[in-house]
């Protein structure tokens, strides 16, 4: 059987979370995240509540929960937790690349008569 990892938040990273999700304009996912990293914080003596019960409670997946729970033990940081990941290549390749792009470039500039 498998050791459970407790997660317990200081006070200012409960007032983070809570502060995120009452305030400004968040991605959804980035909300229910905090929502499902308060639902499981046990500092102070506070009762975990149970994935299943967070699932219905935030309305996501048992799975959306536990994936939330291993990034925020994974990123080590609220500020890296509250964040998207920045994509790294584009959802669609480029269909003008650079040299095609330099070469467009090249005959806007010329000084060419027609």
């Amino acid at each position: 059987m498998r050791k459970r990892i407790k997660i317990q938040l200081s006070a200012t990273e409960r007032k983070t979370l809570e502060r995120f999700i009452k305030t400004g304009t968040h991605n959804v996912r980035l909300v229910n995240r905090a929502k499902i990293i308060l639902g499981l914080d046990e500092a102070g003596g506070r009762k975990r509540e149970t994935q299943v019960l967070i699932a219905d409670r935030v309305g996501v997946s048992r799975q959306t929960v536990n994936d939330a729970k291993n990034y925020f033990l994974a990123v080590g940081s609220m500020e890296k937790f509250l964040r998207r990941k920045k994509r790294e290549t584009p959802p669609i390749a480029p269909k003008v690349t650079g040299e095609v792009e330099a070469h467009i470039i090249a005959l806007a500039c010329s000084d060419t008569n027609h």
